[in-house]
């Protein structure tokens, strides 16, 4: 009897389908590992706070990872927020979201309390909480209040949020999966363990839940039933490892990379994005490249992001050289949305921010920036001030170190996405 044995097409994207998972794994990993760390507990991160990926400087920030079981739900108190923005934003282990809660998503609802449960079950919650089912048994909660012109207002609203377990919880450890990084991808080892890593969360279309079309969710059901083949090939013919690890190494990882910052959105000005995020509909392709770019990404309504990182001959930004982005009059970035806008400078593959001495990573609606007589913006990215932009508009780079830049779009226009908008390009000064 002939022994199945996947193509490299089926390898490829088994493998862009799982590493989604995986780097979510990563990150429950690396937050566990942090100071204090338990489960249904809020951290309130400190203004400033940048160690993460793809950090935010515009809001008072809080995470949280909660977890329910059969018989206990988690309470989630969200507070009154006004004349600002504001989300609760709750992500599955997959990294789509589950829901936001704030005006504009539940505004029959906009703050109060909410119980959060494991998916099938019926615990008993407080008169007066809104149940709302998860995906799985854990979320990943990120809220964020607008700084605005006043912090101190934005961080005493940040403390008020609080999440309260029912009772004791049994929490399972996330999987052990391979250590690591953006640099160095997994390779055939992400079919190693396959069983565990597929059982620990259920992939469910947000698309699919609402709509109750179960055609969103058949995409996701055959990649795992790849995946899973992939793995019990493995396991017979050990002599393919090798090979296979090799292909997903020094083709697959390296042109999956390259795709996810410049061809999985619409690519304008060198800007990579405006499409759809946070519920993806079965597109786990652009799934799994949020959650190697900008993990916890928020949905279209919330947030749309961009993200730039090869300048105009198609090579990698250059930490040493200086280049411009030049707003028109008519086209600042303020006309795009009805929240706030912002961009921070970040490094490359780990898309963390790059230490330097004003400690500036970023600028938005609300930085003391310095416009041009006729209106427009300049904004100069550079090792050193840039000649002919005002130095309160330098964002530093450094030298040696590539580096990208994600423009993000909160409570974006209609016309914002798909291609109909992205920032004007970098030039190099």
């Amino acid at each position: 009897m002939a022994t199945w044995k996947p193509s490299e097409d089926d390898i490829r994207q088994a493998y862009i389908y799982l590493l989604a998972r995986f780097l979510v794994i990563r990150q429950e990993h690396t937050d566990r590992a942090g100071d204090g760390f338990d489960y249904n507990q809020i951290e309130y991160n400190p203004l400033g706070s940048a160690d993460f990926v793809n950090p935010n400087f515009d809001v008072a920030y809080l995470e949280a990872w909660f977890a329910a079981d059969d018989d206990t739900a988690v309470l989630l108190e969200v507070p009154e927020v006004t004349g600002r923005y504001y989300t609760a934003q709750v992500l599955d282990e997959w990294g789509e979201v589950v829901f936001n809660i704030n005006e504009r998503t539940t505004p029959s609802k906009p703050f109060g309390t909410f119980a959060l449960v494991k998916p099938g079950t019926y615990p008993p919650i407080p008169d007066g909480a809104t149940r709302i089912e998860l995906h799985s048994a854990k979320a990943k909660m990120l809220a964020r209040v607008e700084l605005g012109d006043d912090p101190d207002g934005a961080v005493a609203l940040q403390h008020k949020f609080s999440a309260t377990p029912l009772g004791d919880i049994t929490v399972a450890a996330p999987p052990a999966i391979p250590t690591f990084d953006n640099t160095n991808l997994l390779g055939a080892d992400i079919f190693d363990n396959l069983d565990a890593v597929l059982g620990s969360a259920l992939d469910v279309s947000p698309a699919a839940y609402r709509m109750q079309v179960l055609a969103q969710s058949i995409a996701a059901y055959r990649m795992q039933v790849l995946a899973q083949s992939i793995a019990a090939y493995l396991a017979t013919d050990p002599t393919a490892r090798d090979g296979i690890d090799t292909f997903l190494r020094e083709t697959v990882v390296p042109k999956f990379k390259e795709f996810a910052l410049t061809e999985s959105a619409p690519y304008v000005n060198r800007w990579v994005g405006g499409k759809p995020t946070g519920n993806y509909c079965g597109d786990y392709t652009t799934r799994t490249v949020v959650d190697l770019l900008g993990i916890w990404a928020n949905t279209a309504e919330e947030a749309v992001y961009f993200n730039t990182s090869r300048g105009a001959d198609g090579k990698p930004f250059d930490g040493g050289q200086s280049y411009v982005i030049h707003f028109a009059a008519d086209d600042l970035p303020g006309s795009v949305v009805d929240g706030y806008w912002s961009v921070i400078l970040v490094s490359v593959p780990d898309f963390r921010v790059i230490p330097n001495s004003l400690h500036r990573y970023n600028f938005n609606d609300y930085s003391p920036l310095t416009y041009e007589t006729d209106g427009s913006l300049k904004l100069g990215i550079g090792p050193a001030p840039v000649p002919g932009v005002p130095e309160s508009n330098w964002l530093p780079s450094a030298e040696g170190k590539p580096f990208s830049l994600t423009f993000r779009c909160y409570v974006p226009k209609s016309f914002v996405g798909n291609g109909g908008w992205a920032p004007p390009p970098l030039a190099e000064a």
